[in-house]
């Protein structure tokens, strides 16, 4: 059978309508056909591949390691070099105290991790979460998510979660000493791209502070230089209790993280014992890669970059149908008004070689978020392939 044909047969199903866009090999920032095709790809993974991919250094990493040791046993019982030298390169970047690290397997491990902690620290069971946020889909996470479009048919999730409205200064009284955390992303990703404003997020510090409720912060999409900075929280001037990562994490290999304090962190270790394990959480494979990734953003100018690339975008993406472009750096939404206009150009530009998408919960912008390794000539010939779809969208 062709391999389409065993995909539909055998891969469960996430839509009813898959792109079927069929991949055979990947480099830089194309992804390639088969028959040879090439697509530009503008969405790097959704926010993952931000250096490319099969970045050189990143793919030697990974061979090396493959030469030493794969699994060894459960995460947290062997010291294992990867894990270590990318947890005290990790701590090195991030301020006091973020300095321990608990690597899992993906954003949503990443998420539920951190709810448990949160519980566990301060004997609390509430949690607040943002509306129209993303943290996962396992069931965990999965209850943090709002409106319920995407989780009604799997209910009852988890008790005790409370929603505010992003933004809302008056919603931080819903913030009370029966909260054990709150979840906020640093920037509302599938929202379509909407940053803090003004004072928010220190208001939203100050407030967690006051009544002893942790605060996570969600960067599993902008992290890693998406906004121009290695973590987006560094340009709002506050420190979470917990930081979660993953996606432009490893480079194009699963993994996530969430970082807190040692003090956080030792409450996992004891009453009981193995508060939180995981099999493949931290796989040496993953973190040699996601080492060579983080070290590869320190060494290169692609995070520096990241400003003058979103002006551009910014400068290119006029005409009268783009009603608004929001970004945070290399994170943006071109909003088209209508879920109609976004599915014409998707396709448009999938046709011409160019891969782009929409957010969860805002339909009707078009999704940018490219590899940092992007050109200026690739950003001219990408932004000129949506506008003459703009052209013929009637």
């Amino acid at each position: 059978m062709h391999t389409r044909q065993l995909f539909l047969q055998h891969l469960a199903p996430t839509s009813p309508s898959p792109l079927m866009l069929e991949i055979d090999r990947a480099e830089g920032m194309y992804l390639y056909a088969p028959q040879g095709k090439a697509y530009l790809d503008l969405i790097a993974g959704i926010s993952v591949s931000n250096l490319g991919h099969r970045h050189p250094r990143v793919i030697a990493a990974i061979q090396r390691q493959l030469d030493r040791y794969l699994h060894t046993l459960v995460y947290g019982e062997y010291v294992l070099d990867p894990q270590v030298q990318l947890a005290k390169l990790l701590a090195d970047q991030l301020p006091y105290p973020l300095e321990s690290v608990y690597f899992v397997n993906s954003g949503t491990e990443a998420t539920e991790g951190a709810m448990k902690l949160a519980k566990r620290y301060t004997g609390r069971a509430e949690i607040v979460a943002c509306k129209r946020a993303y943290h996962g889909s396992t069931q965990g996470a999965a209850s943090l998510m709002w409106p319920k479009d995407f989780t009604q048919a799997y209910h009852p999730l988890l008790p005790g979660i409370h929603h505010i409205e992003f933004n809302c200064e008056r919603c931080l009284e819903k913030i009370t000493k029966k909260t054990a955390a709150v979840v906020v992303e640093t920037v509302q990703a599938e929202w379509g791209v909407r940053k803090p404003t003004r004072d928010y997020l220190k208001k939203l510090r100050a407030r967690c502070t006051e009544v002893g409720a942790l605060l996570i912060l969600d960067e599993i999409q902008v992290g890693f230089g998406r906004t121009g900075s290695l973590f987006a929280f560094e340009q709002y001037a506050i420190v979470p209790d917990i930081l979660l990562l993953a996606k432009g994490m490893g480079g194009g290999m699963p993994i996530g993280a969430f970082v807190a304090s040692r003090e956080l962190m030792q409450v996992l270790s004891h009453d009981p014992i193995l508060g939180h394990i995981t099999t493949f959480g931290g796989h040496p494979v993953c973190c040699a890669a996601t080492l060579a990734n983080l070290q590869t953003l320190l060494d290169t100018p692609y995070i520096a970059e990241v400003k003058a690339k979103e002006a551009l975008f910014h400068e290119l993406l006029q005409h009268p149908k783009i009603l608004e472009v929001r970004s945070a750096g290399l994170l943006m939404a071109v909003d088209l008004g209508s879920f109609d206009a976004v599915m014409h150009t998707i396709r448009h530009c999938l046709e011409r070689g160019l891969i782009s998408d929409w957010f969860l919960f805002n339909t009707e912008s078009v999704r940018i978020a490219p590899p940092l390794i992007i050109s200026e000539e690739e950003i001219k010939w990408a932004c000129g392939v949506i506008l003459e779809s703009l052209e013929d969208y009637t």
